[in-house]
């Protein structure tokens, strides 16, 4: 199947966070979408997700209300999933985050969807092989992780399976970037993905930095905020060394500092389980860092995330995406 093929999409797990974005990303793109979930009440919270994000765009300007109201037109809200995928070409699932759930789903999409309907796996790191396993079309399954928000960052994680066909790869790849996505094709399957690993890896030493009483946790994101996630919001870390090393490049540079840093990892966390009671101190610690905001900034979850998504435009214009 080629990415002209694709007329009309489905998005399993519809009324989560990730699903209604997906949605929302479709719709905005001019794909119709079947929004499935297991209940009125998650498609009810799939339907205001949406309407709430097309209002953003078109209070910034990024849509025209007449433009929202058509695209909002496409979408298609089901508790029936044999109807949400019965005549569709591209499937985004976006259930919770277990094998079983996955497994489950994809039986019930093999029982009624098109044979040739790519399968879509929105997780943030499962095994694609082990989801697939048992399917009657594991050749059309495969990963797309998204990053938070997903209908705004760019980033799409193609992983593949044991038995994913290069053609399926293809297909996602070209309708990512139809929806204006930057889809990055992992060589091989790794537990969470790319961006999750290295997000993570920052997390730990994020965590133990805490816990070992060097810092706050507001301390912590001011660091990374007005730090290196300045530069992280423009170019990754092997360019961000190489800029570093000037003339010299990342060679320069690692010659320079790479003795210090081997210093430095001697010293950082390498646990594998979460430290006993962090939890409760990191989550106090977020509060106290929102109530410690500029009032302009937003002191709620809704209001940060809103002031959050304005800088998000305002990055993606910088990067021509917008």
């Amino acid at each position: 199947m080629n990415v002209k093929d694709i007329k009309k999409t489905a998005v399993l797990g519809g009324g989560g966070m990730i699903g209604s974005c997906w949605a929302l990303n479709f719709l905005w793109k001019g794909y119709p979408a079947h929004i499935f979930d297991i209940n009125e009440e998650a498609l009810q919270n799939a339907r205001n997700r949406i309407a709430a994000g097309f209002d953003f765009l078109v209070k910034r300007n990024i849509l025209t209300a007449d433009k929202a109201h058509v695209a909002m037109g496409l979408a298609k809200y089901t508790t029936d999933l044999a109807e949400a995928v019965a005549d569709v070409q591209f499937i985004q699932e976006a259930s919770p985050e277990r094998y079983e759930v996955k497994q489950a789903l994809l039986a019930e999409v093999d029982r009624h969807a098109p044979a040739e309907a790519i399968f879509a796996s929105s997780t943030s790191g499962l095994l694609i092989t082990e989801i697939a396993k048992g399917s009657a079309h594991p050749e059309r399954c495969l990963g797309a992780h998204p990053y938070n928000p997903p209908h705004l960052i760019p980033l799409v994680e193609i992983g593949k399976g044991e038995k994913t066909s290069e053609a399926a790869v293809e297909t996602a790849v070209a309708f990512y970037k139809a929806l204006g996505k930057e889809p990055v094709v992992l060589r091989k399957e790794a537990l969470g993905f790319i961006a999750n690993r290295l997000s993570v890896a920052l997390y730990r030493e994020a965590v133990d930095l805490v816990v070992r009483g060097v810092c706050s946790v507001e301390d912590v994101d001011k660091c990374v905020t007005f730090g290196p996630g300045l530069r992280y919001g423009l170019m990754g870390p092997n360019m961000i060394y190489h800029l570093a090393g000037g003339p010299f490049g990342l060679k320069g540079v690692m010659h320079h500092i790479g003795p210090t840093v081997e210093w430095w990892w001697e010293d950082m966390a390498d646990w594998k389980k979460w430290p006993e009671n962090w939890l409760d101190a990191a989550h106090e610690g977020v509060l106290q860092e929102m109530a410690n905001r500029p009032p302009e900034q937003g002191r709620t979850s809704e209001d940060i995330a809103r002031w959050r998504d304005d800088g998000l435009l305002a990055l993606l214009k910088f990067h021509g995406k917008l």
